[in-house]
């Protein structure tokens, strides 16, 4: 599963509302790229994919195709905005090294 801190949800609604086309689902991901070899990826979307794991956390609508959600089982999503940078940060057990900046991992 993949959990969704509430500083990450309240961010997520606030662009939401924002969006004119009113996205109705967050999309989260990995593909290959980064310092570290795999990079996380997050957009919003209108429409599920047949190979999307559709998850309802803490009042969010979150896809997640199949094959990312190998590499993502046990993240939680939270957002930070401190004095380190201001963004969205996947706190993932399964990363065996992450860069510098928390973006790219590997396992």
């Amino acid at each position: 599963m993949i959990n969704i801190s509430d500083s990450a949800r309240d961010r997520l609604l606030h662009i939401m509302e924002q969006e004119a086309d009113k996205k109705s689902f967050v999309r989260v991901g990995v593909e290959s790229g980064g310092c570290s070899g795999l990079s996380y990826k997050l957009d919003f979307d209108i429409a599920k994919n047949d190979d999307d794991e559709l998850i309802q956390k803490n009042q969010i609508k979150l896809l997640v195709n199949k094959k990312s959600f190998l590499y993502l089982v046990g993240t939680t999503l939270e957002f930070s905005d401190g004095l380190n940078g201001k963004g969205f940060v996947f706190n993932n057990p399964n990363a065996s090294r992450t860069c510098g900046c928390g973006e790219s991992f590997s396992l």
